[in-house]
């Protein structure tokens, strides 16, 4: 089989609904569909919508891979490591893509083949105040770490292209890692010398409701992740959680510039979970400072392969 430009990488885990959604969106693109394939990674989910997968995989070049649970980062990898195209796509299961999204990315592939690309990310979820906060806190991240968007700092997970070749040679994503993984490999990907870019016109969709005890429990997970990610800079002297104090000391960035795309009858739940976001990441920091962790190679990585499984591939079906 020919190799594609271009994989798809999904890593899933028991959001059947949602990932249906994503591939269809996938099968929507206007790439050529020989230009690309997709590659699903289940995370051990109770339960794996094989038939719809299958419907799907009709139309376009996929594989579904199961593996034990081992969080995203793992999963990735994973997905990595049964990719042929060129470059590797990250994406999520509650994210839906532009139509052109792989174009956006594919001209800047081609003019900087060396450098990892990000897109930009919208949510969906319009009326739920918790998914307003969770992307008001990735826009003034970006806003932040990306303002040259020919020398960024920081991509999320969910919308990453980089060579396959790049990605093999700096050891994808560190798997033990279950939160902050993106953070890290971005800062690891920095620090040996690589180059980001920010292609704002590659778009994908966020769809990620939740309730307030889900919106904490995730961002205490993701202090967790932060508490790993400084030990880990200051392990390899790549940065040290002082050169963070501009973006928490930027008060404009994350206490006036939010409120620009909120409605005013918005505004009270949105600044509450603000601050929430903030005291319960210092809570899980906190947690992961007074209960470390030795940070191990990538578990995945180290087995033999048995407990991967090809569940649909483009020649089976």
């Amino acid at each position: 089989m020919d190799s594609p430009f271009f994989s798809i990488v999904i890593p899933t885990y028991s959001r059947p609904e949602s990932l249906l959604t994503c591939l269809t969106s996938i099968r929507d693109l206007t790439f050529p569909k020989d230009g690309f394939e997709v590659i699903v990674v289940d995370d051990g989910s109770d339960e794996i919508p094989l038939d719809q997968i299958r419907s799907i995989s009709e139309d376009i070049r996929l594989t579904l891979v199961s593996q034990p649970n081992s969080g995203p980062a793992a999963a990735r990898n994973c997905g990595a490591r049964h990719a042929r195209g060129k470059f590797l796509a990250f994406t999520d299961d509650d994210c839906c893509v532009d139509p052109r999204w792989l174009e956006s990315f594919e001209k800047q592939c081609e003019r900087t083949p060396d450098c990892m690309f990000g897109g930009r990310t919208e949510n969906v979820l319009k009326g739920d105040a918790c998914a307003i906060t969770s992307q008001i806190i990735v826009d003034v991240v970006y806003r932040h770490k990306n303002r040259d968007p020919r020398d960024a700092r920081f991509f999320a997970s969910n919308n990453i292209v980089v060579s396959a070749t790049r990605y093999s040679e700096i050891s994808g994503f560190l798997a033990s890692f279950r939160a902050a993984e993106d953070r890290e490999f971005c800062d690891r990907w920095l620090h040996q010398g690589g180059r980001m870019v920010y292609v704002p016109e590659a778009v994908i969709y966020h769809a990620h409701r939740m309730n307030v005890r889900g919106f904490c429990r995730q961002h205490f997970t993701y202090g967790r992740g932060a508490y790993q990610y400084h030990k880990m800079r200051s392990e390899r002297r790549s940065g040290s959680m002082t050169s963070e104090l501009t973006f928490h000391l930027n008060l404009a960035n994350w206490l006036v510039y939010p409120f620009r795309s909120v409605r005013r009858r918005q505004y009270m739940s949105v600044a509450s979970l603000l601050c929430l976001w903030q005291v319960v990441n210092a809570i899980g920091f906190a947690a992961e400072f007074l209960t470390p962790r030795v940070l191990e190679d990538d578990p995945v990585r180290r087995r033999d392969g048995s407990e991967e499984r090809v569940l649909i591939t483009p020649d089976n079906d």
